[in-house]
């Protein structure tokens, strides 16, 4: 049973994905848990707002899609689902129409080769219109699996998303996790969401 601060922490970091996304996300309390209550708020009042920071200067869905892949290449269910649904349903909204693989083709990725993670990622940006995402696909693959370093100052935000979701990602794979919603706020936009369900799913009502 976590003792009062956990449980205080564990309440404080869901209510503030509560506020966010909408819903209060399954991997805070793992996370309190992982790194003690302490450790656990500062380390979100670190990261946080530069992660915030890259969503408004990088956009959602090259941030999604990073996150993504960075969830991927480290073998985690709980972020690679969360950061997927939310690439979905941004993609949606910005271009009117359905992202060429979604998020549970992005799950069947999980335990493959950065390699084969690349190649099927690009195939889809390619279909899907994002040519110029294909750079940044290729630096965070190669940063997440350690094969480079950032080379500039442009992509310093990539190697901030690796360090965060390195934290991230061992502890939804150490829980088991299980997925839950889309990790923005896009999430709070019901008709969105429906549209996107009955897109990808005619029978949908």
């Amino acid at each position: 049973m976590p003792g009062p601060l956990a449980q205080s922490a564990t309440a404080m970091l869901e209510g503030i994905g509560q506020r966010l996304w909408g819903f209060p996300p399954r991997l805070m309390a793992p996370i309190v848990s992982y790194l003690g209550p302490r450790r656990a708020l500062c380390w979100f009042i670190w990261n946080m707002p530069r992660y915030e920071r890259t969503l408004r200067m990088q956009g959602g869905v090259r941030t999604h899609l990073m996150c993504t892949v960075i969830s991927l290449i480290n073998g985690c269910e709980y972020c690679t689902f969360g950061h997927a649904y939310a690439l979905q349903l941004i993609y949606l909204r910005e271009y009117g129409r359905l992202f060429p693989m979604d998020e549970f083709e992005f799950g069947r990725l999980l335990g493959q080769q950065p390699g084969m993670v690349r190649r099927r990622v690009e195939e889809a940006l390619q279909f899907a219109g994002l040519h110029g995402e294909i750079r940044w696909l290729d630096r965070t693959v190669a940063l997440a699996s350690g094969d480079a370093r950032p080379s500039d100052a442009s992509e310093i935000w990539v190697a901030h998303l690796v360090r965060m979701f390195r934290v991230l990602n061992s502890v939804g794979i150490s829980d088991r996790t299980t997925p839950d919603e889309a990790h923005d706020p896009v999430n709070k936009n019901g008709q969105l969401r429906l549209r996107y369900d009955r897109l990808r799913d005619p029978v949908v009502v």
